[in-house]
């Protein structure tokens, strides 16, 4: 039904707390990578407006450290829309210390704790592959 996939990847030994937070904020740089993927307002019964939502599903996987970094590996290889998320994250309270942060990270070997993915469905699922989906 859709030539592109979503997927987010999430580290499998974070806290609940910390797996919704990631999971949040993945969604959200997906959306802003691809606001053509937005699908219509929602409207009730009473012509109430509500907000839109991706048009298609997101599949959310667990993975554990070398997992994030295979897949990362294989996202930037096959040219996908990747959103990151690493560990020094959680100590930042804004998006430009994120920013600065992110930047910080060894780029060849960054302390994931999740990804998103967006793209063509065969790089996404060969990213996510020998994963297993979030419980």
């Amino acid at each position: 039904m859709f030539d592109t996939k979503v997927a987010l990847i999430i580290r499998d030994d974070l806290l609940p707390w910390q797996r919704l937070n990631v999971a949040a904020f993945l969604a959200t740089g997906i959306v802003a990578g691809a606001p053509d993927a937005l699908g219509d307002p929602y409207l009730d019964g009473a012509g109430r407006s509500y907000g839109r939502m991706l048009g298609q599903p997101m599949l959310v996987f667990q993975a554990d450290r070398d997992g994030l970094a295979r897949a990362a590996q294989v996202s930037r290889e096959r040219g996908l829309l990747t959103v990151p998320y690493v560990a020094g994250m959680f100590r930042t309270g804004n998006d430009a210390d994120n920013r600065a942060c992110f930047q910080a990270e060894d780029p060849d070997a960054p302390d994931w704790v999740g990804i998103g993915l967006r793209g063509a469905k065969k790089g996404v699922e060969k990213a996510t592959k020998g994963l297993s989906l979030h419980p």
